[in-house]
C-alpha cells in the first residue's frame, strides 16, 4: 500500500487507515481479525478515541478493546502507528483545559495498555480554554513521553494556527470529515493548509456515513444531489470494473495533500475490498466531475 509521511513526524502509515469508531461490541477474537487484518492489508494507521463507546458499551469502551487485542499479542503494537483523541468529556461537551488533557490521555494509556500514544489529538475545539494551555499540556504530554506527537480534529484552520502559535512541537495532522458528498475542507482551506505546513489530513466518514456506499438509496430527507452523485460515481465505476465505494474514496486518494482515508467498517471483507480504491488512476476530468456534481454546478 502507498505509504504517506504523517506530517513531520516519524511515522509513515498507508493511505487507508482503520478508524475504530463502531470497534463495539466484539468478541475478543473478531476484534483480533479486524486488526491483523487492517495490518495486514498496509492500513497500520489505527485510530481510535476515549469517547468511542459512549452511549453504547460505554465511554473509552473501544480503546479498552483494542487495548485487549494488543494484549493478547503485543507484537501488534510495533506494527501499528496508534492513533487516539481526547478532549471531550460527557456531560461537558469539551473540555481541553490542562488538567483534563493530561488526566484524558493517562486515562488511554491505561485502556489501551501501551507506555505511548503515537499521535494524540484534541478530538474536538474546546472554545473555553486558551490556546497557550491546550498547548503546555500538549507539550508536557510529549515532554513526559506519553505521546509522541500532537494533532488535531474537527478544527477550524484559524484554530489550528491559534494553537500552533503557542505549542513547541509541531502540529503533525488534521482530522477532518471529508467526502465527495461533505466538501469542506476543500473549500474552507483545511487540505490547503495541509499543503502549506506539510501536515497530513485524516479523513473521516469517506463515505458519507455509508450514503455512498452500494446498498444505499437516497431518502427523502438526502440532498437533492446525492443521487445524481451516485450516477456519476456508478458510470465511473463501470468504466473500472469497480464499485461505488471504490471510486468514492479515490476521489478522495487524488488530492495532493495526500490524506489518509480511515476505513470503519467492522467486517473484515470489506478491509480488502477498500483497497481497490488504491488502483483506481481517475483523470482529471474524472476528478472535477465528481467535484461538480457533487456542487451541483459546473466549475466557474
Amino acid at each position: 500500500m502507498r505509504q504517506t509521511q504523517i506530517g513531520s513526524s516519524g511515522f509513515e502509515a498507508g493511505s487507508l487507515g482503520f478508524g475504530c469508531w463502531r470497534f463495539l461490541g466484539h468478541d475478543l477474537s473478531h476484534a483480533e481479525t479486524l486488526i491483523e487484518t487492517a495490518l495486514d492489508l498496509g492500513m497500520t494507521l489505527i485510530d481510535t478515541a476515549d469517547i468511542y463507546g459512549f452511549g453504547d458499551a460505554g465511554f473509552g469502551a473501544a480503546e479498552a478493546l483494542l487495548g485487549e487485542v494488543l494484549a493478547a499479542d503485543p507484537a501488534r503494537r510495533g506494527r501499528m502507528v496508534l492513533a487516539s483523541k481526547g478532549g471531550i468529556i460527557p456531560p461537558v461537551p469539551y473540555n481541553s483545559s490542562r488538567a483534563n488533557l493530561i488526566e484524558a490521555c493517562e486515562a488511554s494509556l491505561t485502556r489501551l495498555g501501551v507506555e505511548q500514544i503515537d499521535l494524540y489529538q484534541i478530538h474536538r475545539p474546546d472554545l473555553l480554554t486558551p490556546w497557550e494551555e491546550v498547548a503546555g499540556a500538549l507539550d508536557t504530554l510529549i515532554a513526559d513521553g506519553k505521546i509522541g506527537y500532537a494533532g488535531v480534529s474537527n478544527f477550524t484552520v484559524a484554530q489550528t494556527r491559534a494553537l500552533q502559535a503557542h505549542l513547541g512541537a509541531r502540529i503533525v495532522s488534521t482530522q477532518p470529515e471529508f467526502s465527495a458528498l461533505h466538501l469542506q475542507p476543500l473549500e474552507d482551506g483545511t487540505l490547503d493548509w495541509c499543503q502549506e505546513t506539510g501536515a497530513t489530513p485524516i479523513v473521516w466518514s469517506p463515505l458519507a456515513g455509508g450514503r455512498l456506499g452500494e446498498g444505499y438509496s437516497p431518502q427523502a430527507d438526502d440532498p437533492g444531489r446525492l443521487a445524481e452523485l451516485h450516477e456519476t460515481l456508478d458510470r465511473l465505476a463501470a468504466l473500472y470494473d469497480a464499485q461505488r465505494s471504490d471510486v468514492a474514496l479515490a476521489f478522495l486518494l487524488k488530492h495532493p495533500a495526500r490524506p489518509i482515508v480511515l476505513l470503519g467498517t467492522q467486517r473484515p471483507e470489506r478491509l480488502g475490498a477498500g483497497r481497490n480504491a488504491l488502483a483506481i488512476p481517475l483523470t482529471r476530468q474524472q476528478w472535477y466531475s465528481i467535484l461538480e456534481t457533487s456542487r451541483g454546478e459546473p466549475m466557474p
